[in-house]
């Protein structure tokens, strides 16, 4: 037995010391609260489209749906290269309209077109592409056939993102309360009283909300305000007294039990509800992550800014990362494997140890 021990603490020593090597740190994969900074929205199955996005989008499965827009607003240039657009499967329906040279990554086909508007592009695609005027942009397809590591790059964030989100859901939904919200006839004030980190945690039910129908917020210097909500089907259909401007970048919503979600008002600050097929009605101001969406009302930057970080023991954060202005880094794929063989032929070395 002492013996397991052994091996399993010599493979902790040396992840940690393989996940400091300048070849880890160069994977550029992104995790976390990472993924609330540099994406506007990001469906984890299927997007179908009909509206806009003013920052980046991710996909994980197809985004289909009629003529929609992407990154309208000119926003700086991502520290890891993002582009305004990057899918996963495929691109199909109406022609999809990429602004401000926001440039995409699509893992399959694009089917429906592309209208390349505004500064020169990058456009980068794994399978064929059709309808695309290109112009004085750059457009490459087929490289899931003369490079296999640009699909196995994307499956990988793509699945990186997806357990990392609902990680961090489980995560937050843990954080011990500190913060109440008070319910005055249809008014709810959420009081935040931050932690020492400027943390506010809420605890809440789906229920709550559907009893209220203004919310008001005094975040009292919070740096982050978690609201977490219980449920499996949820509504948001309230008010926000004094706007929505600016709670996206401090408030996250948190919806670990969701399964379906849908939105018919203004909603000021992110939404974090990995396990929801959602559709929206209206637009949200703030970073969201769904897992599947019917878009009908419009995404708006003001995208998570605060400094919340869970501990890297916590669910929801990558292994052996390293955290810089562009995201969390995490092993590539051949480091993956270096680990998974480093780890077998020092167990191996340990048995015939034990055996002599």
């Amino acid at each position: 037995m002492a013996s397991y021990r052994t091996v399993s603490l010599s493979f902790v020593a040396m992840a940690a010391a393989l996940s400091a090597s300048p070849l880890l740190a160069s994977s550029g994969m992104i995790a976390g609260t990472d993924v609330l900074r540099t994406w506007n929205l990001v469906v984890l199955g299927d997007l179908t489209s009909s509206s806009e996005v003013e920052g980046r989008t991710f996909v994980g499965g197809n985004l289909n749906g009629n003529s929609s827009n992407y990154q309208i607003q000119p926003i700086a240039a991502s520290a890891t290269g993002t582009p305004g657009l990057t899918v996963v499967g495929d691109v199909n329906g109406g022609a999809k309209n990429l602004n401000n040279g926001s440039g995409a990554i699509v893992g399959g086909n694009v089917n429906s077109g592309l209208n390349l508007n505004g500064a020169a592009q990058t456009v980068r695609v794994g399978g064929s592409i059709s309808n695309t005027n290109v112009n004085n942009n750059t457009v490459t397809a087929g490289l899931s056939a003369s490079d296999p590591s640009f699909s196995q790059n994307l499956t990988q964030q793509s699945s990186l993102i997806q357990t990392s989100m609902t990680g961090l859901s489980t995560t937050m939904s843990q954080q011990a309360v500190n913060s109440q919200l008070t319910i005055s006839g249809n008014r709810g004030t959420f009081n935040a009283q931050p932690d020492a980190n400027g943390v506010a945690v809420f605890n809440i039910s789906s229920a709550d909300l559907d009893r209220i129908g203004e919310i008001q917020f005094n975040l009292n210097g919070a740096d982050t305000a978690i609201v977490n909500v219980s449920g499996t089907s949820i509504s948001l259909n309230d008010n926000f007294l004094g706007g929505t401007q600016n709670l996206g970048e401090h408030v996250i919503w948190n919806f670990p039990d969701a399964k379906d979600l849908s939105l018919t008002t203004a909603w000021g600050g992110s939404v974090l509800a990995p396990g929801a097929a959602a559709t929206t009605g209206n637009y949200i101001q703030g970073s969201a992550v769904f897992g599947s969406l019917v878009q009908n009302g419009e995404m708006h930057v003001g995208t998570y800014t605060g400094s919340y970080n869970p501990a890297p023991s916590d669910p929801g954060t990558s292994t052996g990362s390293s955290t810089s202005s562009g995201g969390t880094k995490v092993p590539e794929p051949g480091m993956l494997g270096l680990l998974a063989a480093a780890a077998g032929g020092l167990l191996f070395w340990r048995r015939r140890r034990a055996a002599a």
